[in-house]
C-alpha cells in the first residue's frame, strides 16, 4: 500500500524559512508529478507548486514565485519544499500530492498526505 506523508512544518517568525519534506513509501513503481497544496484559515485548497518528472521547469503560484522553492529526489521518493520569507499569508496546512504508479497494479493513482501545518508569527 503506497502512503504519502509530509513533516517540516512548525512556527515561524515572520521573514523566516522553513523546509517542508514529503515522503512515500510503499510498493511504488514510478513517480510521475510531485505537487504542493495549501489550505489557509477559511479558505479553500489552492495550489502552490508542482515540479514534473520530466525534465522541465517547476511551476509556482504567483504569490510564492521567488519566495518557494520545489525539488524532489526520486531516489529517496521524497518532495520537498523550500520556503523563505515567509508572511503571515503564508499560514496554512501545507499538502503534498504525489501521482504515483503502483508496483502491484501498475495503476497511476493520486496519493495525497495529511498535510503539515505552517503558522507564521508576525
Amino acid at each position: 500500500q503506497v502512503q504519502v506523508a509530509e513533516s517540516g512544518g512548525g512556527l515561524v517568525q515572520y521573514g523566516g524559512s522553513l523546509r517542508l519534506s514529503c515522503v512515500a513509501s510503499g510498493a511504488i513503481s514510478t513517480i510521475a508529478d510531485m505537487r504542493w497544496f495549501r489550505q489557509r484559515p477559511g479558505k479553500q485548497r489552492e495550489w502552490v507548486a508542482t515540479i514534473p518528472s520530466i525534465d522541465s521547469g517547476p511551476l509556482y503560484a504567483e504569490s510564492v514565485e521567488a519566495r518557494f522553492t520545489i525539488s524532489r529526489d526520486d531516489a529517496k521518493n521524497t518532495l520537498y519544499l523550500q520556503m523563505n520569507r515567509l508572511g503571515p499569508e503564508d499560514t496554512a496546512v501545507y499538502y503534498c500530492g504525489m501521482i504515483i504508479r503502483d508496483a502491484l497494479q501498475g495503476k497511476y493513482s493520486d496519493y495525497w498526505g495529511r498535510g503539515t501545518q505552517v503558522a507564521v508569527s508576525p
